[in-house]
């Protein structure tokens, strides 16, 4: 284990933290970035909207994505009661990642 450690680049003791992991196999996950990254800077989406947004990702999928981050408390599914048009808008818990979505924005522009 100790050979491993040494070709990767990190230390022998070094353990990446529980909730870190966690946290990027929420985040990391395929879509799931895009899809907290469009609802950011709005309150709400409508499905379309968010659909169009991520085009390459497929309907099925995407429902699959925003079930999983509603489980996850950051999405949170609205139906407003009169039209029964649903939309989808960020928890508090989703609208703490804005700021770290932001500073991704700002290294993607510098570095990729």
């Amino acid at each position: 284990m100790a050979e491993a450690a040494k070709t990767s680049g990190c230390k022998e003791d070094y353990e990446l933290c529980d909730h870190f992991i966690n946290a990027f196999q929420i985040i990391g996950k395929k879509w799931n970035g895009l899809i907290i990254s469009s609802l950011c800077d709005t309150h709400y989406m409508r499905f379309k909207e968010l659909a169009k947004c991520i085009s390459a990702c497929s309907d099925r999928v995407l429902v699959a994505r925003l079930r999983e981050l509603e489980d996850e408390g950051i999405v949170k599914r609205e139906v407003d009661q009169e039209t029964g048009i649903i939309s989808y808008g960020l928890t508090p818990k989703g609208a703490d990642l804005k700021p770290v979505f932001d500073q991704v924005h700002t290294w993607a522009d510098k570095w990729v």
